[in-house]
């Protein structure tokens, strides 16, 4: 369907206003959405919602768009403003660029012959006037880190910046600093950014696989602008700077919506602020991407094929332990099934599942359990089990015909019915009810570009128990690393886990309120894998190093 046949089915225009706009396109030699625009037909914002509808195109939000230098350098500025069209980002091999027409086949084609060879184009739809804003704004100013710093820092002033307004261009150079250091931030895989006020400067740190290291060190007097811009953009009250606040703010980084979890907390120097990165693509994880073994993943496939009681998933804060559940709901999630899930917060949406955000003070988990029961749920997942009204109802789900998902702050697998019992469970009422647990560490990756080879030394072997293994083929991480892993000598995260799968031998030790230690002892004798033991596979398979499965897992226990 063209475009003014869609714009009447719309009922925007009528055919008198398209005979008259198709007249002056001929004499004008503007393409019909200009002229439509001209003659205040439609607006700018209508058509280019017409056109991303028509196309199957997004619409390019500016407000919410960190650009990318890398990408900026595809295309240069007199070819962007030719063909109306503005690189946003560079994913693997996909380019993302936002056009005013995506039925400009001429301008399309010649776009992708621009563009490097092996890769292929994501389309963005974008009103003419807003993207040749964009254009003058991205080519006309600095957007990595360290050119704006230096734009900043070479205007020789020592006096501090002034607090921004509310709705201060993009182009003000503490605006690209903030948008470009979380575009640094996202590119990187980092999971956290740290801004920290000291006396004289303020540290920048990125948390990467799990380490914080420091990226920048910036001048002091740039902090009262940056702060306010953050707070601005993640909903916070700028003029509280003595109370600790949480916020939220989404932006498109190229193809990523990519979700920022935002914590201020006021200190001696000034406010210090920490932003978690939520990127949404990894709520569609499964437990292989994570690494699961094949003997972990085929363990959790029987606990599901139980059709009522709970799985419990343990760890400290940061192990991933929500990921994990969300993997275990993506095998199960379809139309046949009611699933319901109650989180602090609810970090990424997930299609099909009915998610609900705790709120202080509004809805806890154990009256959020008590409504989702009057939901005709049947899965649940409970984000954490904290106190004992929690416990004592997700109990009562898993009892009533419910799976029930939960998560737990135990250090291991065994760790979490003792836990339960502390909450106030009765062992008795938990055998039976219990699934399984699994407990996880994240251990860091070693980068397959730098690796070094070596081998296990006989302290190594010690610490697993098999002195055989003295000798044997390892890796470890490269001191110094290399560009592909940012000189860090890892790259990535890997799950390591243990799984309890309780049988009749495991509840009857439950029900009598039996020890970890004999509870241990049963559970190796059916087969039982440890962190410890699943460790090894991958420091044997060469994905991770003993020094960094000692940082996360404890080698001297059993």
């Amino acid at each position: 369907m063209r475009l003014g046949e869609r714009l009447i089915e719309k009922g925007l225009i009528n055919n008198e206003q398209l005979n008259i706009a198709l007249r002056e396109k001929k004499t004008s030699g503007k393409l019909l959405g200009e002229v439509m625009v001209d003659l205040n037909f439609v607006t700018e914002d209508v058509l280019t919602q017409v056109l991303a509808e028509a196309s199957g195109y997004e619409v390019f939000d500016l407000k919410t768009t960190i650009f990318d230098g890398d990408a900026l350098k595809l295309l240069k500025k007199e070819d962007a403003k030719r063909y109306n069209a503005l690189p946003i980002s560079i994913a693997e091999t996909v380019i993302t660029i936002a056009v005013s027409d995506p039925f400009n086949i001429v301008s399309i084609d010649t776009l992708k012959r621009l563009m490097p060879r092996g890769n292929t184009m994501r389309l963005l739809v974008a009103s003419p006037a807003v993207l040749a804003e964009a254009i003058d704004a991205a080519y006309g100013y600095a957007s990595d880190v360290h050119a704006i710093l230096k734009e900043l820092d070479d205007d020789g002033s020592e006096a501090e910046f002034a607090p921004l307004g509310d709705n201060e261009t993009y182009t003000h150079p503490i605006v690209r600093l903030v948008n470009a250091m979380l575009n640094e931030a996202v590119k990187m895989g980092a999971s956290d950014l740290h801004f920290e006020p000291e006396e004289n400067f303020v540290r920048v740190r990125y948390r990467l696989d799990g380490v914080l290291f420091t990226a920048q060190m910036i001048n002091r007097r740039y902090w009262s602008a940056m702060s306010q811009r953050i707070k601005v953009i993640s909903s916070l009250n700028i003029a509280d700077k003595i109370s600790p606040q949480d916020g939220r703010m989404s932006m498109q980084l190229g193809s990523k919506q990519v979700d920022f979890r935002v914590s201020s907390l006021p200190t001696v120097w000034g406010e210090n602020i920490v932003m978690r990165i939520l990127d949404k693509s990894q709520a569609i994880v499964n437990l292989n991407s994570l690494g699961y073994s094949q003997h972990n993943v085929e363990i959790f496939k029987r606990a599901q094929l139980r059709p009522e009681g709970i799985v419990i998933v343990t760890g400290p804060t940061g192990s991933g332990k929500t990921t994990t559940l969300y993997a275990l709901l993506n095998t199960i999630n379809s139309v046949d099934v009611n699933i319901q899930t109650l989180e602090d917060p609810v970090e990424y949406s997930i299609p099909m599942i009915r998610q609900t955000s705790i709120r202080e003070g509004i809805l806890d988990f154990a009256d959020g359990i008590r409504s989702l029961m009057r939901q005709d749920p049947d899965i649940i997942l409970v984000g954490e089990v904290r106190d004992t009204e929690t416990a004592e109802m997700a109990l009562k789900a898993s009892m009533t015909g419910h799976q029930v998902y939960t998560t737990l702050h135990t250090n291991d697998s065994f760790g979490a019915i003792p836990r339960l019992v502390d909450l106030g469970l009765k062992p008795g009422m938990m055998a039976g009810a219990i699934i399984a647990v699994a407990a996880q560490r994240l251990v860091r990756k070693l980068c397959m570009y730098c690796r070094e080879e070596t081998e296990m030394t006989a302290e190594q072997a010690e610490m697993f128990g098999d002195l055989s293994l003295v000798g044997k083929k390892v890796y470890k991480g490269h001191e110094g690393g290399c560009d592909m892993c940012k000189k860090q000598g890892y790259r990535g995260r890997v799950a390591v886990a243990e799984i309890l799968l309780f049988d009749d031998d495991l509840d009857e030790i439950m029900a009598r309120n039996g020890t970890k230690v004999e509870m241990r002892r049963a559970a190796k004798q059916k087969g039982f894998k440890s962190m410890k033991d699943d460790g090894l596979i991958k420091i044997l398979e060469g994905v991770t190093s003993v020094q960094a499965l000692q940082d996360v897992v404890n080698l001297d226990r059993d």
